[in-house]
């Protein structure tokens, strides 16, 4: 999966919002290509509902991944700003899907922005548990994201769910995260374009 995660301009750090924007969507484009390929390897995920649950359940996976290596790398109050940021953004990205595909919420339930949001905070706290390191979230960590996710599977994939997600959809995700976060962070010129050779 190729992600564009360099600025077009080098030179300041960007704000915790503008870094928090870009985030937003490749955290949305990682998600996506995760339910593509469990699709790919026959696991039923149907256009509906468990789309977007299957989705909600990644994307706070992911955003807490981000999370963590924000700690590394910025000053806890610049943290706190960007993943507040980063959950909004991928908050309303969400919204503008799942509004497109499945309508409205029902009259008196709060907006699909809302429900993530406060799921996403509702989770937080048993992913505070779990460990991560240089080489990303611990077993714990992931297995949790394999649970949540198996649960939303239809009857004859949970047997294999866990495994998909814990031996190649995870590792391969965090890893994408992992080089789109230095390229976000980076102040270092976006790698000129190879010129192709002239026929002449």
């Amino acid at each position: 999966m190729r992600i564009k995660s360099h600025w077009f301009k080098a030179g300041a750090s960007k704000t915790p919002l503008q870094t928090a924007s870009a985030l937003a969507f490749i955290v949305w484009r990682v998600a996506q290509n995760m339910l593509k390929q469990m699709r790919s390897a026959q696991f039923d995920i149907d256009v509906g509902p468990q789309y977007f649950a299957f989705m909600r359940e990644v994307l706070v996976f992911l955003i807490q991944v981000v999370d963590r290596m924000a700690f590394d790398c910025m000053p806890e109050g610049t943290r706190a700003e960007f993943t507040t940021a980063l959950v909004r953004r991928v908050a309303e990205i969400l919204e503008d899907s799942e509004n497109d595909l499945l309508g409205l919420p029902a009259p008196g339930l709060e907006s699909h922005r809302t429900q993530f949001i406060d799921m996403f905070n509702g989770l937080s706290d048993d992913y505070a548990t779990f460990g991560h390191g240089p080489d990303g979230p611990d077993f714990a960590f992931v297995r949790y994201l394999g649970s949540r996710v198996t649960a939303l599977m239809v009857a004859k994939d949970r047997n294999w769910a866990l495994d998909q997600i814990m031996a190649i959809e995870a590792p391969e995700a965090v890893a994408t995260l992992r080089s789109a976060m230095q390229g976000v962070l980076s102040t270092e010129p976006r790698p000129a374009r190879r010129q192709g050779l002239s026929g002449d």
